[in-house]
């Protein structure tokens, strides 16, 4: 099975109501008072860092991956759950993990230790607390709001390929936890973009049952001649998110595009309808 597949398989299991069937990133649970948010994000050698990578940055990257989910729900962090696969440079691993949980305030709660053969794999389970009710979700884009972006897209990429100015973008990504918890009130829906900017565009017009139509002239991107790369790569981490065209935001943001009523595709980059996912960003198998 691919992911698409098999993600819909999972749907066909019993869910919780807070899984939101398998449409978002995060499980919403209510608890009297409190709502939590959960997400769970894992790492594999080979797939999403190299095998020569410092364990450090890997440390910190696995963090910052699952707090960027939560930061696309408007939650604050309360603790992480670590899975990890004890190996070569382990001691570089704790030091990432350390300056990650102090550097977010996301203290680590528990989690579990294994050895195993063949290439490293790492999971975080990442608990948060909503900072606004409801919590924002991919599917609340209406026709008539505006489409934003909290930044450029394509660093990541450029940092990947050893541009100097952007290693950090992919080695070291920072969740944008205050703009999320600023945006959470306004927003109709919000996701971080993980896969590549039109691939998750893509996901939160199909969650909203929508048509995002995009200006590729108004996309900030890193490397202006490298656009259409810098539009698909992904691990950039920024927040997607759709709002009222009127609305005051509270953050910097980039008007990307508009919500329109669903035509024969989800998305419209300029003139060109995208039905099509496999060529738009990243997706495992």
């Amino acid at each position: 099975m691919n992911e698409p597949d098999f993600i819909a398989a999972l749907r066909a299991l019993p869910l919780h109501p807070g899984a939101r069937g398998l449409m978002d990133d995060c499980a919403v649970l209510s608890l009297g008072s409190e709502t939590l948010v959960i997400t769970h994000d894992m790492m594999v050698e080979g797939t999403h860092f190299r095998a020569q990578a410092d364990m450090a940055d890997v440390a910190w990257k696995l963090v910052a991956t699952n707090l960027s989910d939560l930061a696309a729900k408007g939650a604050e962090p309360v603790g992480v759950l670590l899975g990890h696969m004890l190996g070569q440079e382990d001691a570089r691993f704790l030091r990432g993990l350390r300056e990650a949980l102090e550097a977010f305030g996301a203290p680590l709660l528990g989690g579990d230790t294994v050895a195993g053969d063949g290439p490293r794999s790492f999971g975080l389970t990442a608990i948060g607390r909503a900072t606004h009710t409801p919590v924002p979700s991919r599917s609340g884009a209406v026709p008539g709001d505006a489409v934003f972006l909290t930044g450029p897209v394509g660093r990541a990429m450029l940092g990947f390929e050893g541009a100097a100015e952007h290693r950090a973008a992919f080695d070291r990504p920072v969740p944008r936890l205050a703009e999320g918890q600023a945006l959470a009130p306004l927003v109709s829906a919000m996701m971080d973009v993980s896969d590549g900017l039109l691939l998750d565009a893509w996901r939160l017009a199909g969650a909203s049952r929508v048509t995002l139509r995009l200006d590729p002239t108004a996309i900030p991107v890193a490397d202006r001649e490298r656009a259409d790369e810098a539009i698909r790569w992904g691990d950039d981490y920024e927040l997607l998110f759709t709002a009222p065209a009127s609305a005051q935001l509270p953050v910097a943001a980039h008007r990307i595009g508009s919500v329109i009523p669903l035509t024969e595709a989800p998305l419209i980059l300029g003139s060109e309808a995208l039905s099509d996912p496999a060529s738009l960003g990243y997706r495992h198998g």
